[in-house]
């Protein structure tokens, strides 16, 4: 893996995304056969959280462990980054301390600053454009279950938010086709959009749930309001009041389709409970393979 950092899934080469899917593989077969890793032994990666998680903090945190690593929690009042400190003095302060430096921030420009300054690899765990680490544990996840990616076809029923522009970057460079439904005004970024386009890959914008549904391999959902949106929630909650996947829903998609959410899940806005309980429910599968698919990255970037 040539590339020094994580900070979307657009920046890396078809072949890089399939060697961290191949590694994550590996490494959850032999994590479940009892197998001890020590590629990040005596390694460190600072964890800077402007966002709380649970799934990104414990996989990120006990990845680190099971590759025989250590990681120091930053949580939001910590550094204050970009406020009491410039982000720019940060990255420096923390190259001199640590091997990596994990970020879960609010705006993808500290992302990018990071990444600029540091001298150690920096890896996106969630900024307002993008969330490429979900998606890495989301393609392992449809790898495992359908044994293949290029042909497929994923429907993502939400907003054109971070989680779908991961996505489309994802999917143009596995050769899977890409659906969004969505309300009018809601959909991903054109740019987003046309580089995705432009290497290849299928895009489809729509705006009826049923149309977008129809024979999909994969139906996938989000929150229609992500955090720090909470003044927004009660307009998306009226503008996407049709757009709950749902057993009706289901039944449109291919009889063999994944359900598909990134957590934590609103039940009966985004998605009904019974929808996610159903046999073709992938979304604790994926929760599981974002710490595996984490620790590829971590692997490629920090050893």
């Amino acid at each position: 893996m040539n590339a020094k950092d994580l900070v979307a899934l657009s920046y890396l080469t078809t072949e890089e995304i399939y060697e961290i899917l191949e590694m994550a593989r590996n490494f959850k077969l032999e994590h479940r056969a009892g197998v001890k890793h020590d590629v990040l032994a005596g390694k460190t990666l600072a964890m800077i959280f402007q966002k709380p998680s649970l799934r990104t903090r414990v996989s990120f945190e006990n990845g680190m462990y099971q590759l025989g690593g250590n990681a120091i929690y930053l949580g939001p009042d910590d550094i204050k980054l970009g406020k009491r400190e410039t982000t720019e003095d940060i990255a420096i302060v923390l190259s001199g301390y640590v091997d990596g430096i994990m970020a879960r921030v609010f705006e993808h420009q500290t992302i990018l600053d990071l990444a600029k300054y540091a001298d150690v690899p920096v890896i996106n765990a969630l900024c307002d454009r993008y969330h490429p680490c979900q998606i890495l544990g989301d393609l392992l996840t449809i790898m495992e279950k359908k044994r293949q990616l290029a042909g497929l076809t994923l429907t993502f029923v939400g907003d054109g938010n971070n989680v779908a522009h991961s996505l489309i970057n994802g999917c143009a460079k596995v050769g899977m086709n890409f659906r969004i439904a969505c309300p009018k005004g809601y959909e991903p970024n054109e740019d987003v959009v046309q580089a995705a386009l432009a290497i290849g890959g299928s895009v489809e914008i729509m705006h009826d749930p049923k149309e977008a549904a129809m024979g999909a391999d994969v139906l996938y959902t989000d929150v229609w309001a992500s955090m720090g949106q909470e003044a927004q929630a009660e307009q998306k909650k009226h503008a996407f009041a049709s757009f709950t996947v749902d057993e009706d829903l289901l039944r449109l998609a291919d009889s063999e389709a994944l359900v598909m959410h990134c957590l934590p899940a609103h039940y009966d806005e985004e998605i009904t409970y019974a929808a996610s309980r159903s046999k073709g429910s992938a979304i604790f599968d994926q929760a599981e393979n974002r710490m595996h698919a984490q620790k590829a990255v971590m692997a490629l970037l920090m050893s």
